[in-house]
This record gives structure tokens, C-alpha cells and sequence, in this order.
């Protein structure tokens, strides 16, 4: 109800009888505050309009039970006490009627008049007669049925007595063909019998009920959703002879309602994983019978593969399914399966929203959806056979990029698809697309990562003599993405082998490219032969400089995501087939397992280096000799530890299954210890290196110690040919006798005692020679007429690879000579 004397003002001018406007009438909002306020009820109580309007309604009750009479229902008239703006008290009679504003919220009109002044005893000499109601003044009855708030009151015997305007609106019926009808000849029976149930629990009870229904009041109108409150009416005696039954539409509500959790769960739901298809089945799975009764979404084939899709204004348009959903069992309105391709023509709605990014609502009848059926007779079938009626067309767009088309369609539900549907699909596509989004640049980050690791990890090892080896790399299936673990065999001079598992802390391409510069430096480092301890010490202060460059580049580029921390962890094995010993040294890496030849596995007991990055600490060795046949096991912390079970778990579980296993053949063993102690979906990435040791018999191997004499160099080749004669390796006599002729007459020449020449007969004949000192002799050109200073040149040109290995006591040169036939 609006204000009734908007301009406010006095009672001092006598109010128009003919005036609706001064009868004394208020409206109390449903938060007890007064939103109208007539003339009539400023002359009674004398607040002007303005003072009224807003103010709580217990401020005009003088009685502390006079909010009762408010609250009395179905316009039962009571006896309150008002306040007088001059603060006397003024008895009035109230009759409280419920209705509605136009914003659909619940309000009260109060009907308010003076007492009925008492009976005066009859007098028959001057009989008065009574005088006639005021025309300005509505009954409750008038009131009542003017009420546009569906209101109906039944008896005990559950027949209607009276109808407001409102019910006789909504229902379609006039008040004299209700009256005396019971619900169930009036409403459908979903709905009469939960009403009727209602009103037999509140004349029993005496306590109001509330609850809401859904559904269509009458055949013709459409479906609604209806909050109903059933009251009881009592008589002065306190008995419940009628109930009144009030329905209001909450349809709006409702729906807004509905919208809004449907968008919750959206945002919940959709996009949980970082999958293409996943993320395109959550959103179809949601919205399918909440909003529509089939859903397609179709996304652009380069979407797939990570890249950014560019879709094409002109011809037909490939579109792969990435997801459908439908209310049937089966989805039987679908063409094609997820992971096919459909072609859509030109003229379609899809293609059209592709083009315009603009999203589009049809019905059967519309041409576009006509012009499309006729190119397409197949999907014409599915439109007339399921009968599908309404169709909404929208695309999923994010970062300004269209990325696909869901179409929306309804042939179970009779309404069709209106525009707050529309914007609602609309919002969903919106959130749909982020997600979708996230995924394609996640598979494009993830797919780049690993490209990365894989070509900076060995595609297959290097060909040695000193072991057997097996690897195998598992990224992690998270959305972390892969990491910066990795593994490498290096082959080292003397028949030495150099086994090396690191992990970067951290995942993506900054984790991977920063594992392949470490695997470079330490393939750089190894081939300089360095002890394992030094080697990860130079490695540490290539990771704390690396760290600094980083740090560096981020200040000045504020485009560059800054790193924080840069740590890394590496195990470096030395096994040496000659000796057979095994040297390990550690940064903060899990210690390597190994297993005898008849077991059992323990772990070698290296001690724990920090991890590298820290700077400032030592670093140690362990040594342990190794029979022929040992296993070892190199892996990363991805597998042994995760959420399921620490360290020291995962490392008892290590050993366990290595003594189950030790004796199976090096690949079969990888697969099995992968199957044995990894979760389905690792969350980490997983190296693992294993190997078996080899070791060179003495007849493989001569050693000579030789006096720093240069006559005896022709001692030492003679020697060299003979052995090489035993070892029926002419092919390679002249190469040898030059190579050992050369490295034995500068360790005379230029080194110091004592000399020693060792020849190493493996997948290559090695030749070293060592001595005393630590100076390492290098390359220089020599010139025309120069009597010495080729023979490194010559050493170079002769042997497949040669270098200089230090070590405590002096030097060792080396020179490598391919075998061309087979080694006996």
C-alpha cells in the first residue's frame, strides 16, 4: 500500500467522505514499521503522514498487549490501546488484513475505527433510530474480499467459506462457485492433498503451519511456486472452528534462489582438475536437469593440444565433443561420442556464436534453427523424435578468446528457456571457460615441461663395462606439473662409471630447465674427473649462483616471477670394475640401496651432505667394495615418501621389496618396484636408476711401474705389443705402441717418479699412464721446424677420447682405442 497523504499535513481540514484516501487505514511492513499511513488515521491518532511513515508500530501501542491485536488473523476485529501524538491513550478497534506490496513482500493493512459507543436502555417514548454506517469506512468483509493476497477460509468440515480477491484471481474461479467446496474439488490433487493435510493438523492443533509448494493451480497457468500458511481462527471461546489458508508467490524467489546455487555450485564443482575433458563433464553434469535436459559442449580441436584455438568464420567448423549429458539413461540425444569430431555448417547457431562470441536463444520454430535442421537431417530427426522445443546456444569465451559453444536444450520441460535463463547459461559458460582455460594453459606448461626433461634426460645410456643399468622417470600426475628430478650414467676414464640421481625442489619448466643445467654441470665435472666430494661442492656453488642471477633478473625484470628459494638435492656413486670399490657422497639426497649377491638390501651408509644451495658446509664420502653381481639403487624422494607414509617408511618398504626382487632381471625389477611403491596418481615425481656391478678380471687389466729413464720407453712399448699380442689384439698395435710411446716419454720427460703404465682391456682398450706430479700437460700448435710438441696432438688424433685424472699422489693421463673387432 503506498502513503496515503504523501504531502503529509494536519487533520485540521474535515476529510472528503467520497475520499478512500481519509479512512483510517495503515500498513505495517513485515518488519513492524509503518509504510502507510491514511488521513483518516492521522485525524484519529493526530501523527501527520511524515512522522508516521517509518516509525516502529509498538511506538503508537500504549497496551503491552496491543501488538496482539495486530497479529489477530483473517480480519477478526479486537479492542487495542493506542498513543495519541498528545501521549493520551485512544481505544481503538483494529482488523488486520495480510496483502502484498508490488515488490511480492507480506504486509498488514490495519482497519482502524473508534469503539462502538454501549447500548443506551430503550426508551419507548423517544425511540432513536440507528444511524447509518459512514460511507467512508470499510468493513472487514469489504476489506477481506478486496484482498489481493490469496486468501481462502475453511470450516471444520474442510469447506470453503470465503475467497479473497487475490484467490478467486490466481484460482479462476468466482467466490460463489467455491464457497462450500472443499480444496481437493479446487486445486490439482499434487497439491490439494499436502494443503487439505495442512489444515486437518491446524484445527486439531491450534498451531499455525508453513510450507511451500510447486506446481500449476489450474491447468491453463503456468508452474509456480507457492509459500501457503494455514492459520487458525478462534472464537472468543478459544475454540478453532475455521482455519484460513493464504498462498503467496515466491516464484521469483525461488528461482533467484535456484539460480544462485546452481552458480555455487558451478564454482565449486566445475574445474576440480586440470583436464580439458573433466573440466567440460562437470559443467554438463551440473547444469543437466537443474536447467536444462541435454547439454553438449564442444570445444575447438586445437584446444587439445594446449594451444591457443583460432576459430574460422567461414565454411564448416570441426568441433570435438567434450562432453554431453542428458535427463535419459544413455544420453540417446546424442550424434556422437566425447572425443569425436562433429562438423557444423556455416549457417549453424554454434558457428555463429564462435564467430560473434554473442550467445543466442531459439525455439524449434525459428529460422535459424529451421535453415540449420534442413542441412543436417540427422539432427533434425533427434529435434522431432525427442521433442525438443527450446535451444540455447553459448559460447565459452576467457581472456577474450572463444574456446568453444555449449548448446543447451529442453524436451522434458514444458517452459522454454527465457532470457534470465539465458543470462544465467551465460554466467555458467563464463566460469565454465575460466576453468577450461586453466586446463588448456596447464597442458600446454605441462606438455612444454616435459618435452624439456625429456630431452635433458639420457634417452638411453651411455655403453661402459662397469655396470648393467635400467632407469625409469614418472612425472607427477598432479597439477604441479613435472618436477626437476633426473638420473644420468657417466662414463669415466679408467672403466670407472659415475651414477647420479638429483631432484629440484619444485615443479614446472623453472624445475625442469634448472635440472638440465645441473645435469650439465655435473656431466662437466665428472668428465674432469673430480673427486665425488668436490664435485658437489662445485656443484653447490653453482646452484648459490644461480640463485643470485635469478634473484638479480627478477629485480630489474618485474615481469619475471622472482625465486625465492633454489635448492636441489644430488647423489653421486663412483664404482670402479678394476677395484671394485663403490664411492657415494650426498647433498641432502636419500642414501643409495644396495644388495649383495645374496642379500640383503640394506642402504650405504653415506653420510648426509646438506642440500645443495645452502653454501658454507662440507661435504663427505663413503666407501664400500662390492662383489661382482651387487645391485644399487638410486632413486629421488618421490619414491618413498608421500602423504601416505614418511622417509623412514617408505625406505623400510624400499628394502622389503629389493630383497623380493634383487635377483629379477634389471627392467622387470624397475617395473615392479614402480608397481609395488607408488600410489595410482604419485604426487611427486619419481627417478628411479638401478644397477648392476661388473668387474674386470686380472687378466683384463696389466700394470708396469716403470723407472724415469727415457731409454725405457722402448722397454714399455715392447712390453705393450706383447700383451696385446696375448690378448689378440693386432688391430690395434701400431695405435697403442704410438699412444703409449707418447704419454710414457712426457711422464718421463715433464713429470715426476714414480711412473706407472696400466692397459685396460674392456668394450675399449684404455691405456693410462701416471706419475707424480700435478701438472697437467695440454695441447699447443707446434711449429714447422719444432723437433717436439706433437705428441698430445698425436695422442688426440689416434685415440676416440683421452684426459687428465688427478688425485692425491700426482696425475694420470689417459688415452681410450676403439676396438674394431671383437674382444676375446
Amino acid at each position: 500500500m503506498r502513503d496515503a497523504t504523501p504531502g503529509g499535513g494536519s487533520g485540521a481540514v474535515p476529510p472528503d467522505p467520497a475520499d478512500p484516501a481519509d479512512q483510517a487505514t495503515a500498513v505495517v511492513d513485515d518488519r513492524g514499521v509503518v509504510a502507510g499511513w491514511s488521513a483518516g488515521a492521522e485525524r484519529l491518532l493526530g501523527y501527520p503522514c511524515q512522522e508516521a511513515l517509518g516509525s516502529p508500530v509498538g511506538r503508537l501501542i500504549a497496551s503491552d498487549g496491543g501488538g496482539d491485536a495486530l497479529a489477530a488473523p483473517g480480519g477478526t476485529a479486537t479492542t487495542a490501546l493506542f498513543r495519541h501524538r498528545n501521549g493520551r491513550p485512544v481505544p481503538l478497534r483494529v482488523r488486520a488484513y495480510p496483502s502484498v506490496d508490488r515488490e511480492g513482500r507480506t504486509q498488514r493493512l490495519l482497519v482502524v475505527t473508534p469503539p462502538e459507543p454501549p447500548e443506551s436502555p430503550e426508551s419507548p417514548e423517544s425511540p432513536e433510530p440507528p444511524e447509518p454506517p459512514e460511507p467512508d469506512v470499510v468493513t472487514g468483509d469489504e476489506a477481506f474480499g478486496q484482498c489481493r493476497l490469496a486468501v481462502m477460509v475453511y470450516d471444520s468440515a474442510l469447506r470453503a467459506v470465503k475467497a479473497s480477491a487475490g484467490a478467486v484471481r490466481e484460482l479462476g474461479l468466482r467466490e460463489e462457485r467455491m464457497r462450500g467446496r472443499r480444496i481437493t474439488d479446487i486445486l490439482p490433487p499434487h497439491l490439494c492433498h499436502r494443503v487439505e493435510d495442512g489444515m486437518v493438523r491446524v484445527l486439531a492443533t491450534g498451531e499455525p503451519e508453513e510450507f511451500r509448494l510447486r506446481g500449476r493451480v489450474r491447468p491453463d497457468g503456468p508452474e509456480r511456486v507457492w509459500s501457503i500458511t494455514v492459520s487458525p481462527l478462534v472464537t472468543p471461546a478459544g475454540r478453532v472452528r475455521h482455519v484460513e489458508v493464504s498462498a503467496l508467490d515466491v516464484s521469483e524467489q525461488y528461482l533467484a534462489r535456484e539460480r544462485l546455487a546452481l552458480l555455487n555450485d558451478v564454482s565449486a564443482r566445475v574445474g576440480s582438475t586440470l583436464d580439458v575433458m573433466r573440466t567440460a563433464q562437470e559443467m554438463a553434469d551440473v547444469t543437466v536437469g537443474r536447467l536444462a535436459d541435454f547439454v553438449t559442449v564442444d570445444l575447438l580441436d586445437s584446444l587439445y593440444r594446449g594451444v591457443e584455438p583460432r576459430p574460422s568464420g567461414t565454411g564448416r567448423v570441426p568441433l570435438r565433443r567434450a562432453a554431453q549429458q542428458s535427463v535419459l539413461r544413455g544420453v540417446p540425444e546424442a550424434l556422437i561420442e566425447p572425443g569425436d569430431v562433429d562438423d557444423y555448417p556455416a549457417s549453424a547457431p554454434p558457428v555463429r556464436a564462435l564467430a560473434t562470441g554473442r550467445s543466442s536463444l531459439h525455439s524449434t520454430g525459428d529460422e535459424a534453427i529451421r535453415n540449420w535442421e534442413l542441412v543436417d537431417p540427422e539432427r533434425s530427426g533427434v529435434v522431432r523424435r525427442f521433442g525438443i522445443h527450446s535451444v540455447m546456444v553459448t559460447p565459452l569465451r576467457a581472456r577474450g578468446i572463444t574456446l568453444g559453444v555449449a548448446v543447451l536444450v529442453r524436451h522434458r520441460r514444458e517452459e522454454p528457456f527465457t532470457r534470465d535463463d539465458l543470462l544465467l547459461a551465460e554466467e555458467i559458460a563464463a566460469r565454465t571457460a575460466v576453468a577450461v582455460d586453466n586446463a588448456r594453459r596447464y597442458t600446454l606448461e605441462r606438455g612444454t615441461a616435459l618435452a624439456l626433461q625429456r630431452s635433458l634426460l639420457p634417452h638411453r645410456l651411455s655403453a661402459q663395462d662397469a655396470v648393467e643399468a635400467a632407469h625409469r622417470y614418472l612425472p607427477a600426475r598432479t597439477r604441479a606439473g613435472p618436477g626437476g628430478d633426473w638420473f644420468d650414467v657417466i662414463p669415466l676414464s679408467g672403466a670407472r662409471v659415475a651414477l647420479v640421481a638429483g631432484d629440484v625442489v619444485g615443479h614446472g619448466l623453472r624445475a625442469s630447465a634448472t635440472m638440465g643445467r645441473l645435469r650439465t654441470a655435473v656431466r662437466t665435472l665428472a668428465d674432469v674427473d673430480l673427486p665425488a666430494d668436490e664435485l658437489l661442492t662445485h656443484l653447490d656453488d653453482l646452484v648459490t649462483l644461480l640463485a643470485a642471477e635469478e634473484e638479480s633478473t627478477a629485480e630489474h625484470e618485474p615481469d619475471v616471477e622472482p625465486c625465492t628459494d633454489l635448492i636441489a638435492t644430488c647423489l653421486y656413486v663412483v664404482y670402479d670394475p678394476v677395484s671394485r670399490r663403490c664411492t657415494a657422497a650426498s647433498a641432502g639426497h636419500p642414501p643409495p640401496a644396495v644388495v649383495g649377491p645374496d642379500g640383503p638390501a640394506d642402504f650405504l651408509d653415506v653420510p648426509p651432505g646438506p642440500p645443495l644451495g645452502v653454501g658454507g658446509l662440507p661435504f663427505e664420502t663413503a666407501e664400500r667394495v662390492l662383489p661382482p653381481g651387487s645391485l644399487l639403487a638410486l632413486y629421488t624422494d618421490g619414491l618413498v615418501q608421500d602423504t601416505g607414509h614418511d622417509l623412514a617408511g617408505g625406505l623400510a618398504r624400499l628394502r622389503r621389496a629389493l630383497d623380493r626382487n634383487a635377483p629379477r632381471p634389471l627392467e622387470e625389477l624397475c617395473d615392479e618396484l614402480l608397481r609395488t611403491l607408488l600410489p595410482a596418481r604419485p604426487e611427486d615425481d619419481v627417478a628411479l636408476l638401478v644397477a648392476r656391478t661388473r668387474a674386470l678380471d686380472a687378466d683384463q687389466v696389466a700394470a708396469w711401474d716403470l723407472p724415469s729413464d727415457p731409454a725405457r720407453v722402448a722397454d714399455a712399448r715392447a712390453q705393450v705389443l706383447a700383451r696385446l699380442e696375448d690378448w689378440h689384439l693386432p688391430d690395434v698395435a701400431f695405435t697403442a705402441e704410438l699412444v703409449v710411446s707418447e704419454l710414457v716419454t712426457n711422464a718421463i720427460r715433464y713429470g715426476q717418479p714414480p711412473v706407472q703404465l696400466r692397459l685396460i682391456r674392456g668394450a675399449a682398450l684404455i691405456c693410462e699412464v701416471s706419475d707424480g706430479s700435478g701438472t697437467a700437460p695440454h695441447l699447443r700448435r707446434a711449429r714447422t721446424y719444432d723437433e717436439g710438441g706433437r705428441g698430445l696432438l698425436l695422442v688426440a688424433q689416434f685415440a676416440r677420447r683421452w684426459g687428465t685424472r688427478h688425485q692425491a699422489g700426482g696425475k694420470t693421463i689417459w688415452a681410450e682405442i676403439g676396438l674394431t673387432g671383437p674382444v676375446t
